[in-house]
């Protein structure tokens, strides 16, 4: 039985490679893309050279950037004196979509894991320090996943920028708007419970 053109097979396992994509998955996109070649194919691919050759790492921050610095870097509105620590692009793309965060961001590039032998030196640590300096910064906001990693990384930081004497946050943790007790877990209930205020 005849499979795929060369070429197409390729399209498909390169798609195959991509988060959430599986081989059936990765098929049907570019059977999907093929027919659609004129109206999205091909404006795809133009922009995926062209994010290809422009994106890098903003020098400041760790954001995605077609600049030496991101927009919010750049922003003379946004303000230094709060630097919101996140693991990941997506995690500071995710905060932004609440418009509610005026200052910067610090990205790490991952967490602390002993396992998979990812130590200071690997993140952007030492960054973070000479920029809170720098930016004259009198918060930090800890904004990393609350995992046994992530949460392992917040403490270091802590313990890190204890000696400049800044305030050091971390985001609330427990139940969600909408939540409901029984479909959650132990730890979020736990973290709820410990985060309660009085109404």
């Amino acid at each position: 039985m005849a499979g795929p053109p060369r070429d197409i097979e390729a399209l498909i396992n390169l798609m195959a490679r991509l988060p959430g994509l599986g081989p059936r998955s990765a098929r049907r996109a570019a059977l999907h893309l093929i027919r659609k070649r004129g109206a999205l194919m091909q404006p795809l691919a133009q922009t995926m050279m062209a994010v290809a050759q422009n994106a890098r790492d903003c020098l400041r921050c760790g954001n995605i950037s077609t600049g030496n610095l991101c927009p919010i870097c750049s922003d003379p509105t946004r303000g230094t004196g709060q630097i919101c620590v996140v693991e990941g692009v997506a995690d500071l793309w995710a905060m932004e979509r609440g418009r509610t965060f005026q200052g910067r961001y610090h990205v790490l590039g991952g967490t602390l894991s002993a396992l998979d032998d990812i130590g200071p030196e690997d993140l952007r640590l030492p960054k973070l320090k000479s920029r809170v300096a720098e930016e004259d910064a009198t918060e930090v906001i800890l904004a990393l996943n609350a995992t046994v990693d992530g949460q392992t990384t917040a403490h270091y930081i802590a313990d890190d920028l204890v000696d400049l004497g800044i305030t050091i946050t971390s985001l609330a943790q427990g139940v969600p708007i909408g939540g409901e007790l029984d479909y959650l877990d132990d730890g979020t209930i736990l973290a709820a419970l410990r985060a309660r205020r009085r109404l």
